[in-house]
């Protein structure tokens, strides 16, 4: 489901699960957390690329699975330690000493757009494409929110989570989303270029770049996931969500109270 792969000064993680086209199960996201860890420790990785296999980086998180909890008798204490372990992923990538290049070569929804903006720069191919579906099932993308507040602004953030708009590469580009958009076939290649260019320069000092952009600058950040987290645990026990996660399963369009 994750694999890493070392070619410095750059590692590579790959989401490697197309069965579910990347969709983050709570499994794939402990394996997450595990591998940055690795690569923490492994001083000839001055970066580390976030990739995916397959023609989609990440579905979003697993419905499926997500499913099988609110079919649980008393489910609200699993939704809080599914949303915690969600953002404690999202607050390892922004504390990681080091920076993340998320290398997208697909399409990115839900869950999906956390990673992406959880990393330092964002590296797409043409065709990639961002959405946050989240309310089509009863669900908020409590995580997404505050990232793209940070990243971008309010207004981006009120187009896709309000608006249900989808950007392609180029608006995503635009509104700062997206960094560089490449061929397909170049993207991993330019994410490993980006690698070597911060290699070149004093570790010490990109990492505290790093913290200072992440910790310092955005200083509400870390507490607005917190409370996003929260939401989304609270959210996931309402009529709403059983519905949307029940149509999802039964492939059916969902029928709200």
């Amino acid at each position: 489901m994750i694999q890493q792969r070392k070619l410095p000064p750059s590692g590579t993680i790959v989401l490697d699960n197309p069965i579910t086209r990347n969709a983050l199960s709570r499994e794939m996201v402990l394996a997450l957390i595990e591998a940055f860890s690795d690569f923490h420790r492994e001083t000839s990785v001055r970066s580390v690329i976030l990739t995916n296999a397959g023609p989609v980086f990440c579905s979003g998180v697993d419905l499926k699975q997500w499913h099988s909890v609110a079919m649980e008798n008393d489910p609200l204490e699993i939704w809080q330690d599914i949303t915690t372990e969600l953002q404690e992923l999202v607050e390892v990538m922004l504390r990681f000493p080091k920076p993340i290049v998320a290398c997208v070569d697909g399409s990115v929804f839900g869950i999906g757009m956390a990673l992406m903006l959880a990393s330092d720069l964002v590296v797409a191919s043409p065709g990639s494409i961002f959405a946050l579906p989240a309310s089509k099932h009863g669900l908020i993308s409590g995580l997404v929110a505050p990232l793209l507040a940070f990243r971008c602004n309010g207004g981006v953030a009120a187009r896709m989570l309000l608006g249900s708009e989808t950007f392609d590469a180029a608006e995503a580009h635009r509104v700062g989303l997206v960094h560089h958009i490449v061929p397909s076939q170049l993207t991993w290649a330019k994410a490993h270029e980006i690698g070597g260019k911060i290699a070149s320069n004093a570790a010490e000092s990109v990492q505290m770049t790093k913290r200072l952009l992440n910790e310092m600058i955005g200083e509400s950040l870390m507490t607005n996931l917190a409370s996003g987290a929260a939401v989304m645990a609270t959210a996931c026990s309402t009529e709403a969500a059983i519905e949307g996660l029940t149509a999802f399963v039964e492939k059916r369009p969902p029928k709200f109270p």
